[in-house]
């Protein structure tokens, strides 16, 4: 396990852009203040619309990344997995169309509109990484949709948070959240060789946070 000071990329699994919540943001109906953005020349950033898609889970993905992220030359220490697009900085403004597009594809590893960009862009990260920069995934290990892709460019520095471990995606949202709030990092393991499902652990004890609306 790992928490020593060292750079780490995160790599953020994506939100599912074809559900409930998504078609409330594509409605031309939709008047909140995120589907405005992405109508208008401000638009929104790609954060807080995978957050506004997918609740807690992506919302604590995302402050925690942003909270430990630690890279140089340049390099966005958050990025995010798309549908289309492969790895964006997740402070990548978008608009009502790029969703759009999101939302047109699944993410199977057996399609090649997903699986080629985001082959392409781990490749791309990967010979610009230093060789002590750590690659650390936050989304589940227990699937190929991207592991596979990020182990062929990674190999054993492609990390994720051993307390992920049995959790589901909403415990694993809010413990994210917490450690982001009082800024304790989770140790990592490789995912390789990893444990991939395992004994549930205990329910986090409940705890409210003040929300805003933009991430």
């Amino acid at each position: 396990m790992r928490t020593a000071f060292r750079n780490r990329v995160f790599l953020l699994s994506p939100a599912y852009a074809g559900g409930e919540r998504a078609r409330m943001i594509l409605s031309e109906r939709a008047k909140f203040d995120l589907a405005r953005r992405l109508r208008s020349r401000e638009r929104a950033t790609l954060g807080e619309v995978f957050a506004f898609l997918s609740g807690l889970y992506f919302r604590g993905k995302l402050a925690y990344a942003n909270a430990f992220a630690r890279t140089t030359n340049g390099i966005s220490g958050v990025q995010v997995i798309t549908p289309t697009r492969g790895l964006v900085d997740a402070a990548t403004k978008i608009s009502l169309r790029d969703l759009h597009e999101f939302a047109g594809v699944d993410i199977y590893e057996g399609d090649p509109r997903y699986r080629e960009p985001l082959a392409r862009d781990a490749r791309r990260l990967a010979r610009k990484l230093s060789a002590e920069c750590e690659v650390v995934l936050l989304g589940s290990i227990a699937t190929g949709k991207y592991v596979d892709v990020l182990l062929e460019n990674f190999q054993h520095r492609l990390l994720f948070p051993a307390d992920f471990v049995g959790r589901g995606d909403m415990s694993r949202g809010g413990l994210l959240l917490r450690c982001a709030v009082d800024k304790t990092e989770l140790p990592y393991i490789s995912v390789i060789g990893a444990v991939r499902s395992g004994k549930r652990p205990p329910k986090l004890a409940p705890r409210r946070y003040v929300s805003s609306s933009r991430a």
